[in-house]
């Protein structure tokens, strides 16, 4: 079973890319046609980075649960100093 490239490291790119997008777009120097074009393609990275959290998510939820369906207690370290 082939695997696809790690998803942190194309959500942490299209992250940068949509941060590159809105300063481009708060600059205010981008034809009426571009602006429209950034804007859609901004569009297009937020939809895909929240599809691809709430996958992280949902992955993390999984892997909470205990086979007898019991959810795992936080951890909480207690240390005398």
């Amino acid at each position: 079973m082939s695997k696809k490239q790690p998803e942190p490291q194309q959500f942490e790119q299209n992250l940068r890319e949509l941060e590159n997008i809105v300063q481009q777009l708060e600059q205010g120097d981008l034809s009426l046609d571009q602006a429209l074009l950034q804007f859609e393609r901004g569009v297009q990275l937020s939809r895909l980075s929240q599809q691809q959290l709430q996958s992280a998510e949902q992955k993390v939820q999984i892997l909470l649960q205990q086979p007898s369906g019991e959810q795992l207690q936080p951890f909480s370290q207690t240390q005398d100093e």
